[in-house]
């Protein structure tokens, strides 16, 4: 059978956009298809656009340090709609230049929505195409309960859209997304209220940087409403009325909530029973090759529920590209892969928590280091702001089995380290490292 392409992608995010380029630099006719900007949900309303709100939101307190340091005093003004309008125009300069790196790439782009006619075509409107093979990396999509009122709240999607600040804001849930926004909106000056139904945010992270990122954000001023849920929300004349259950039952009227309870796969469109492709929990199954239930299908990213992080929908996508077209078989390995919150205070980890690793080898089995401390850039400005740094060891082999840490650079610092501990680093290796003085990272390879 001829095929129109040798490869069909559905969806230009960060997995769909890399399996592409590296198909195609394999001599494989490749068309990519996407119903939005290009470039995914990291480009144009996730990372990027979001750490573009974290820089802007760490600016106070630059200017109140800085008379520490020898600086007269200014009165800044921050003006939300000149962010916003320069945040969009950054996310459509991306969008534009990873339509240049398909181009470059002989990578074909279809604009619009595709879906399944069968295993080996897709439609797009009344446009269809066959493929020989075909990949899925449409990602995932904010969800909201069906609670009295949801139409009235935001998700991330829109909150880069807003018109004007909210000057009281609330955010609903605990993970990476509720609490990175916390921190920023608080930042530029809100009032920020984030309510969640457990007693701690950050969920499956370690329960030392779960503390110490709280704690650290109730120290700025954010208000938790813990071991609390949102009943209904009713449209008021001053913003919206949340009213609360569980711990607190009050009310509580802001100019917004943010729902950041969770995502899902974006499915939907794609009809997926005609081409046959099974899905458990509402995402794709796949095998450690991305390989769908058919076998000429494959899906990488968000939209199989693995691990949602752009990097590893990048990576995934370039392996699959590799194997099916590189002559170079191989699948990703899911140990050891850093993440960030970019919280304020910010935190990163690597490797296993203390509480995986005391399930692996026992709490007899592993040495524990901690170093907690005032960083020097804070000490003229007398800012009582912390950074905390854990290393876990097995005691056995001396091995770095992971590393944590809260607080200033804490992702930058902990790249490095994920490098070393990808490597098989002991413990030993860091304290042969010589340190580099003063930094705030050389705790690390100075921990006793």
């Amino acid at each position: 059978m001829t095929f129109d392409f040798d490869l069909f992608v559905i969806g230009a995010g960060s997995g769909g956009l890399a399996a592409s380029k590296r198909a195609a630099s394999y001599g494989a006719r490749v068309a990519i298809a996407e119903h939005d900007l290009v470039g995914g949900t990291c480009v144009i309303r996730g990372c990027v656009p979001k750490k573009l709100m974290v820089y802007a939101s760490q600016f106070p307190h630059y200017y109140e340090d800085a008379q520490a340091f020898g600086w007269s005093k200014v009165y800044p003004q921050f003006d939300w709609s000149k962010l916003v309008k320069a945040i969009d125009h950054e996310v459509r300069r991306l969008s534009r230049l990873h339509i240049s790196f398909l181009e470059k790439n002989n990578v074909q782009l279809l604009q619009g929505t595709a879906h399944f006619i069968d295993e080996h075509t897709v439609a797009i409107d009344d446009r269809h195409f066959t493929a020989e093979k075909i990949l899925i990396a449409v990602g995932g999509e904010a969800t909201r309960p069906k609670i009295p009122g949801i139409e009235h709240a935001i998700t991330s999607r829109e909150i880069f859209l807003l018109p004007m600040q909210p000057k009281r804001f609330a955010v609903v849930g605990g993970g990476y997304i509720g609490t990175e926004f916390a921190g920023i909106l608080k930042g530029l000056g809100s009032e920020v209220f984030q309510i969640y139904r457990r007693d701690r945010i950050l969920r499956g992270f370690d329960d030392e940087i779960r503390k110490e990122v709280q704690e650290g954000m109730a120290h700025h001023g954010i208000q938790f409403f813990l071991n609390t849920d949102v009943e209904k929300i009713d449209k008021v004349p001053e913003g919206v009325c949340l009213t609360l259950k569980g711990a607190s039952t009050t009310t509580l009227t802001v100019d917004a909530v943010l729902y950041a309870t969770g995502r899902s796969p974006h499915l939907t469109p794609l009809a997926l029973e005609n081409a046959g492709v099974k899905t458990e929990k509402g995402a794709i199954v796949v095998d450690e090759w991305s390989t769908t239930s058919q076998p000429n299908i494959f899906a990488v990213g968000d939209c199989t529920d693995r691990v949602n992080l752009t990097p590893v929908a990048v990576a995934e996508g370039r392996a699959f590209a590799d194997t099916q077209y590189g002559n170079n078989p191989h699948h990703i390995s899911y140990e050891n892969i850093a993440t960030a919150v970019f919280s304020q205070p910010e935190a990163c980890t690597v490797g296993l928590t203390e509480q995986q690793a005391i399930d692996t080898y026992g709490e007899a089995g592993l040495k524990i280091y901690r170093a907690r401390f005032r960083p020097m850039a804070y000490s003229l400005p007398d800012r009582q702001e912390r950074i905390l740094m854990k290393l876990i060891v097995h005691n056995e082999t001396d091995k770095v089995l992971g590393a944590l840490m809260v607080g200033k650079d804490a992702a930058e610092i902990i790249q490095s380290l994920a490098v070393a501990i990808t490597m098989g680093a002991t413990k030993r290796d860091l304290d042969n490292t010589m340190a580099l003085h003063p930094t705030s990272a050389e705790e690390f390879v100075t921990m006793r």
